[in-house]
């Protein structure tokens, strides 16, 4: 593989392109310890909550990894993005014809459908036990997918766009490529893009450089990572990630293909961040902090966040803090009082169409979707 200058001058990313196949790039300074594994292999963490409360933008080291197969290696001398199915041309986009291209920035939330699974009430123990910290926030800077899917001219009929990358994954019965899909309409949205940069500078491995979907406000599974290929087409994909994977299912589902509905925008959600969970804190006055981020509709906002110190009898209102912009969280504190004892603290917080978020999830097979109260039992001394 050839590097050229431009490359090298990339800085974690470029050296990313020297790891051996399967190995995981940890950000600069990280070590391993910022993030808390979930999974070995393939590699999946979180940060520590209180971490990851600490600033409306979140720095790379706190930012989840949520990966399903091996880490692709990628060429930068013969990688290139394919733009194909129902349009009037095929289009071949290489690193340096995106880098040529317009770009734009946009700040969004991304929360994997699976954050807050040890809460769900599922029915089978496969999956990644993930807490609350399967969400992040950053700045990603790239260009718009409706200006490829423009070059390509999309043609009358189409329904969506799927996007499929370059990582391999081993299911129990077959070899693929992770894949996700989104309504034609969705991807055509000007939000929807092409990320090759992450907070100021370009993506690193493990976030999918050298290029990845973010669309914003759909659940983390459809901002594919090393991304290959848009197709437009008048059909689902068949990807089994869509066919089969991120689908509501009821608990006692015999789960087939296309069965079930594919899931496209996050929830409503909250988290208390700040004090840890199991943590021990002096009674009297306690500033509880977390976060809250509006479902994946567009123009909904966070309007209010409540927080209950003594397990949802009474709830006092959070100050939000930091900027708003659309499809992105809000960050909140809130002073409560706490009397000695096991106290459990609970949050919840209701959108600008003034829909609150349910005391429990709906119940599904994969435990997907978790948006009840945030629960978070503390020792008062």
């Amino acid at each position: 593989m050839s590097l050229t200058r431009r490359d090298l001058l990339r800085g974690a990313a470029a050296s990313a392109l020297l790891v051996p196949a399967g190995c995981f790039l940890w950000p600069s300074g990280g070590s391993g310890k910022d993030l808390m594994a979930r999974q070995a292999e393939p590699f999946n963490g979180e940060p520590r909550l209180d971490r990851l409360v600490e600033s409306w933008i979140t720095p790379q080291p706190y930012f989840f990894v949520r990966t399903h197969g091996r880490i692709p290696d990628i060429d930068l001398a013969t990688w290139a993005l394919t733009v194909s199915g129902h349009v009037d041309r095929s289009v071949r986009f290489t690193l340096e014809d995106l880098e040529k291209m317009p770009r734009v920035s946009v700040t969004a939330t991304l929360q994997c459908a699976e954050n807050r699974r040890t809460e769900h009430a599922r029915l089978r123990s496969e999956g990644i036990p993930w807490e609350a910290g399967a969400i992040g926030t950053a700045e990603w800077r790239g260009v718009r997918v409706a200006d490829l899917l423009g070059r390509a001219g999309v043609s009358s009929g189409a329904r969506f766009a799927w996007f499929d990358g370059l990582d391999a994954v081993t299911l129990k019965d077959r070899q693929t490529v992770f894949g996700g899909q989104v309504p034609i309409e969705r991807a055509m949205r000007p939000e929807t893009i092409i990320a090759l940069e992450m907070n100021g500078r370009p993506l690193t491995y493990e976030h999918g450089y050298p290029a990845r979907a973010i669309v914003p406000g759909c659940i983390g599974a459809r901002s594919v990572k090393w991304l290959g290929r848009i197709v437009v087409a008048e059909g689902p994909s068949p990807n089994s990630f869509v066919s089969r994977g991120y689908r509501l299912l009821p608990p006692d589902a015999d789960p087939k293909p296309g069965e079930g509905e594919p899931l496209f925008e996050s929830p409503l959600n909250s988290a208390i961040g700040r004090p840890l969970a199991a943590q021990t804190v002096p009674a009297g006055k306690l500033i509880v902090a977390g976060y809250a981020v509006p479902p994946g509709t567009p123009g909904v906002t966070v309007a209010s966040v409540e927080v209950s110190p003594d397990g949802g009898a009474q709830w006092i209102p959070a100050k939000l803090t930091g900027p708003e912009a659309p499809f992105a969280w809000r960050l909140w504190t809130a002073e409560v009082e706490v009397a000695s004892g096991s106290r459990t603290l609970v949050v919840r917080a209701t959108d600008s169409k003034g829909r609150r978020q349910p005391e429990r999830p709906a119940p599904n097979l994969d435990g997907l979707m978790a948006d009840g109260w945030h629960r978070v039992p503390i020792t008062v001394s």
